[in-house]
């Protein structure tokens, strides 16, 4: 295709969402708007111009590629646990690629059960899957990330999910990482790794591309990973115009291990049952671009489509056994199928009148989604280390259709009122529906349509008196509709195992959320630091009430009214050649603020129906009050450089705990140590290593309570021994120690160009 017909070409697309973050100004004169000599927050999925940092009323964390680059995690949320402030990670699963995201008591997880409260943007797609809000970090390599920005709040011009907070992700271009690189690493628990990329520009066009493959056999045993990832960009320009095509693609196979019992820790590396395999496979294409109508004008759009699925077999213990079935285990098998899509387009418009400055958005956004859920069932049972085996044929016992739609319009406006004083308005309108239908013509109780909607407004004022100083308040609601998922799972009288058990339930109220927050920000000479506090109160909210033996996937969701999350956030960092500290800690307040009942027969004041009774102030579980993170780098030499990372956590109740009342106490809080060190022989060749838990710390991230049936003779099937199950916290271990090394050959011509 020659130069002009390229041009001709983007412009008659439907212009798309605006360049990431990064990218040079002197390459693309549209960056010129997006990318200040000061920090630039993108406030809605697309970011139109950007707003300054002291002008955003909210402590907004910024991360860059470098970062991210130095610690090697293998997936997002890992990082951001590590370097976020009210941010931690927990591993239901065990697995290292479906560790869930907490932040300031909200959930962005891969797990079915747990109740979701973070929306997740890429390049300004939300990435939220259409099934159940599931977040699914191992689909996106993370070579191909650029920067991510963690915005905290209801805030509603980023749609539906945003009740603690939002996370916009931002992928690389050729423009920003041009030339060649391959990275090799091996280690710990089997783990070896290949990592490639390339990038090009040119006047008028840019490449990037990036792929991942990774194989490990696990820190325990039936734990392992095979992870397939690719990342692909291109980008064309003109001097008013920027257009993005962009594919991501994965092909998956995560084993996890489940939580184990207290009584079953001092053999780790056992699982409670397996097998336990999740097979995920993505495609995912994006188009985005903008186009200046004048210097003062800016309209960017984008669209896509996001086929995900998702093969589940899992092995439990059969609820039956003893009663209607001889078979002691149950294998449960699924398939979830989605194919989703949409769009969003934005102006923004700067003007100036009567002597004071906007910054005007508005947009709109559509989204689509439908999902094929099937799920069977097989008897079986098991062995001596209890893994499954099948004693007959699977039986099917779901098929469904089910369909999400969602739509929303805002708008939005940043006014300069003073030179110190910016006042930031906005309001958002979002609908949502969604569609059960059986297929399978045997649960017609399945079928239901539910409609939600609700204006969301949000206010903030900022006070910058003089450079390298800001103030701030702001005020912000947000929405939440019940995914189809908990739609189909909400009865305490019949819990399900997630995804395995589709119900005609009784339904759920939306979740509102609103936060109230407060805080400055600024520099000083060698460095700079934030502080904020913040109040979140939802309306109607989801919990999910674990009523399993012991699986992170047993029990039911419903709305228990009022909850509150407040806290406070103190983060600083030190720059003193060679020497750069950064420190963060967190206090998050997480309780339940209105009375109900839940079905926990694992809490040892369980009634004789297994209820308990939760009390406004009782604490919610998964949250610990405390968190701290220490991050130290030291530039040793020119060519060698070693940071060590500290992560601590207080306790926290288990799942299943919400009355805090359980004789089995929290889950204890812990203490990790990582290393990591780079040295450079050439400009080309980079060597690297790194410690995950330096000092081999056996903890827990997360807890749940459950009854365990394995108390026969060396840990076999009690229930068939005549041997009744034992009430027991389940705890989600962190890996033992882990040791990785590894070589990065990189080729770039050109010197200005951003480096690892």
């Amino acid at each position: 295709m020659t130069r002009e017909a390229r041009g001709l070409a983007a412009r008659t697309l439907i212009a798309l969402a605006c360049c990431a973050p990064g990218a040079r100004a002197a390459d693309n004169p549209v960056g010129i708007f997006e990318l200040p000599k000061v920090d630039v927050v993108g406030t809605a999925p697309l970011p139109g111009f950007g707003t300054p940092l002291r002008d955003v009323p909210a402590n907004v964390q910024i991360f860059d590629q470098r970062l991210f680059a130095r610690s090697r995690p293998p997936a997002l949320a890992q990082f951001l646990a590590r370097n976020a402030a009210s941010a931690g990670a927990t591993s239901g699963q065990g697995n290292p690629y479906q560790q869930a995201l907490d932040f300031r008591g909200f959930s962005a997880s891969p797990l079915l059960g747990t109740p979701q409260g973070m929306s997740v943007f890429q390049d300004g797609v939300r990435i939220n899957e259409a099934f159940g809000d599931v977040v699914n970090w191992d689909l996106l390599p993370r070579s191909a990330i650029s920067s991510v920005q963690l915005v905290p709040g209801s805030v509603p011009a980023f749609g539906l999910n945003t009740l603690g907070g939002a996370l916009a992700i931002y992928t690389r271009s050729g423009t920003q990482y041009p030339g060649a690189a391959a990275e090799l690493s091996g280690g710990s628990f089997g783990r070896r790794t290949l990592e490639a990329e390339y990038g090009h520009a040119n006047a008028d066009a840019d490449f990037f591309a990036t792929a991942n493959l990774a194989d490990e056999d696990g820190w325990a045993m039936h734990n392992a990973s095979r992870v397939r990832q690719f990342f692909g960009k291109a980008g064309f320009r003109t001097e008013v115009s920027d257009l993005d095509v962009s594919v991501t693609l994965a092909d998956n196979t995560l084993n996890g291990s489940q939580t184990l019992p207290i009584s079953f820790i001092d053999r780790p590396r056992e699982p409670y049952t397996y097998p336990d395999v999740n097979d995920n496979r993505l495609v995912f294409v994006v188009a985005k671009a903008s186009r200046l109508l004048d210097d003062d004008q800016l309209v960017d759009a984008n669209i896509y489509f996001r086929r995900y699925r998702n093969t589940n077999f899992s092995s439990n213990v059969n609820d039956d056994f003893g009663e209607d079935d001889a078979n002691p285990a149950a294998n449960d098998r699924s398939t979830t199928d989605t194919g989703s899509y949409g769009g969003a387009v934005q102006w923004t418009y700067r003007m100036k009148r009567d002597g004071i400055s906007h910054q005007v958005a508005l947009g709109a956004s559509g989204n689509g989604g439908q999902t094929r859920f099937t799920q069977a069932t097989q008897p079986a049972t098991f062995t001596d280390d209890r893994g499954t085996v099948a004693t007959g044929p699977f039986t099917q016992t779901t098929d469904a259709d089910l369909r999400n739609a969602d739509g929303g319009v805002y708008a939005s406006d940043t006014i300069n009122l003073t030179a110190a004083w910016t006042l930031a308005v906005a309001a958002r309108y979002n609908v949502a529906r969604v569609e059960i239908r059986d297929r399978s013509g045997q649960d017609p109780g399945l079928d239901g349509t539910h409609t939600f909607s609700r204006v969301n407004p949000a206010f903030g004022l900022t006070f910058n008196p003089e450079d390298g100083f800001t103030a701030y308040a702001s005020y912000n609601e947000g929405m939440r509709a019940p995914t189809p998922m908990e739609l189909t799972c909400a009865d305490p009288d019949a819990p399900c195992r997630l995804p395995n058990q589709f119900l005609a339930d009784p339904p759920l109220a939306k979740i509102v959320s609103a936060t109230l927050e407060a805080g400055a920000r600024g520099r000083f000479r060698l460095g700079d630091w934030a502080a904020a506090v913040y109040r979140t109160e939802l309306r109607d909210d989801i919990a999910f009430i674990a009523s399993g033996a012991g699986a992170t996937n047993a029990g039911y969701f419903t709305n228990v009214g009022h909850t509150r999350r407040q806290g406070v956030e103190l983060s600083a960092t030190l720059r003193a050649d060679p020497v750069t500290v950064a420190l963060r800690y967190s206090a998050t307040d997480a309780r339940f603020r209105s009375p109900f009942t839940a079905v926990s027969p694992g809490n040892s004041q369980a009634d004789a129906a297994g209820a308990i009774a939760v009390q406004p102030g009782d604490r919610m579980p998964g949250v610990p009050i405390h968190s701290a993170k220490l991050r130290i780098d030291w530039e040793v030499a020119p060519a060698l450089t070693i940071g060590a990372s500290l992560v601590a956590a207080s306790s926290q109740y288990a799942r299943g705990d919400e009355n805090n009342a359980d004789a089995g106490g929290r889950v204890p809080g812990y203490a990790v140590v990582h290393i990591d060190a780079e040295y450079r022989v050439t400009r080309e060749v980079t060597l690297f290593a790194q410690v995950d838990n330096l000092f081999d710390r056996r903890y827990a991230n997360f807890g749940l309570l459950g009854a365990n049936v394995f108390t026969g003779p060396d840990r076999t099937f009690g229930p068939a021994q005549g041997i009744a199950a034992a009430n027991e916290q389940f705890r989600a271990l962190g890996a033992p120690r882990g040791i990785w090394a590894g070589v990065r050959v990189s080729f770039d011509d050109s010197p200005g160009a951003a480096r690892l």
